[in-house]
């Protein structure tokens, strides 16, 4: 029974919710009415047996008690009438209709770039995802209290500027576009990141999904998706049994989901090229292709970077094309564009800086020297599994310069 109130809840509480924000203009209300429907599914159905419709039974519940409590708080006639219109419509209607336009503009309105890129990615797991506020808090290392100030800051910051709960269209679409897709982006990396929560992931693709669905054409949005597919297609493979991750070389690609490499592989080939999620979706690609990481196509990636890096630069973007060069080109030629890279700063003691270094430079045959980066890259990780990683590399590094040793002493 809980299986069946966590599924009815995953797919009706953001649908509950973007209805009753449209007709009430009121958050809080909104999602403390879907909140109590939830709460009284969980006490009525174990014992009466799931409703036929779950999300229609939700809905109803939650339009009846936002009802009381606007009556109660005497409410124009207005939103009164328009939630008894809501009550003959479809509880659980098409995507074709209102309620998951509803949902879409709901999405807009929590990515409005008048918000903090923070507050827009924990409003948008809040409200939209249904995501606990005790788990959003974790996720950004806060405390509940303190993620719940935020989030009531977002909403009465959304009602005191007037923000339009509305999808915008043409030039405006194109323009707030771009914030959605950055918000979606953080979202699906708090579930990939060594120390995440693989629901943001699954969430984000969720969302990702739905925007292609309502908003068809958006080359960036389908690319997009795809690279949530690529990526996430590795998250039964990236661990060994105890837990500690295993870098790409090292992972059973046979583990890899073939069918959401399948299904990015389809949508990457009706997407055009030229933007930046697009250039990284074909870079995962090659990746999710490649039999071995010896088989990959790494000249494709280097050249792939090199657009990236010219129509998106950034430090990150740097670092990546440098790896790709040096598994391309040869670890010398990777190394002086690690070097570029960092030598705006930017990278200082950032891990995975520290480590491209270190594996380029145990490529180019300086074990010792790789296998000190490894640790150092292991003293500034951001996540102790991240740690554990990199130290089992440098330990890997002195057990291969050890053997070699011995071999030369027996001759």
């Amino acid at each position: 029974m809980a299986d069946a109130i966590a599924a009815a809840s995953t797919d009706a509480y953001a649908r509950i919710v973007a209805a009753l924000i449209r007709i009430t203009d009121d958050w809080t209300l909104a999602e403390d009415c879907a909140q109590e429907a939830l709460t009284l599914a969980l006490q009525r159905w174990p014992q009466e047996g799931a409703p036929g419709n779950p999300g229609g039974w939700l809905m109803t519940v939650a339009r009846n008690r936002a009802i009381d409590m606007l009556r109660r708080a005497s409410v124009e006639r207005r939103k009164l009438a328009e939630l008894a219109v809501l009550a003959l419509a479809d509880p659980n209607p098409t995507p074709a209709e209102e309620v998951v336009d509803d949902r879409l503009r709901l999405i807009f309105t929590c990515c409005h770039p008048a918000l903090a890129l923070e507050a827009r990615v924990a409003l948008t797991l809040r409200t939209i995802c249904g995501v606990p506020t005790a788990d959003i808090a974790r996720a950004f290392l806060v405390s509940e209290s303190t993620m719940t100030r935020r989030l009531t800051r977002a909403k009465t910051k959304i009602a005191d500027a007037g923000i339009p709960y509305q999808v915008p269209t043409g030039r405006a679409l194109a323009e707030r576009l771009p914030g959605v897709l950055a918000v979606l982006y953080l979202l699906f990396t708090h579930g990939y990141n060594a120390d995440g929560q693989p629901a943001f992931a699954d969430e984000a693709i969720r969302l990702a999904r739905l925007l292609q669905q309502l908003i068809p054409g958006q080359g960036e949005v389908s690319a997009l998706l795809a690279l949530f597919l690529f990526q996430h297609s590795r998250r039964d493979a990236r661990r060994d049994q105890r837990g500690n991750l295993l870098p790409l070389d090292k992972q059973d690609r046979l583990r890899w989901d073939r069918t959401a490499i399948t299904d990015g592989l389809h949508i990457l080939a009706e997407t055009p090229e030229d933007g930046p999620y697009a250039l990284q979706a074909r870079i995962a690609a090659c990746h999710a292709t490649a039999a071995s990481v010896d088989a990959t196509d790494w000249p494709a990636i280097a050249a792939w970077y090199d657009k990236l890096a010219w129509i998106h630069p950034s430090p990150v973007v740097e670092l990546n094309r440098a790896v790709a060069h040096g598994y391309a080109h040869g670890p010398t030629a990777g190394l002086a564009l690690l070097a570029q890279a960092r030598a705006g700063g930017a990278l200082d003691d950032y891990p995975l800086a520290v480590a491209a270094e270190a594996d380029l430079t145990a490529r180019h045959g300086d074990r010792v020297r790789a296998a000190a980066l490894f640790r150092q890259a292991a003293s500034v990780a951001y996540s102790e599994p991240e740690r554990r990683a990199l130290l089992d590399r440098a330990d890997e590094l002195d057990r291969v310069g050890d053997a070699c040793e011995r071999e030369v002493m027996t001759r």
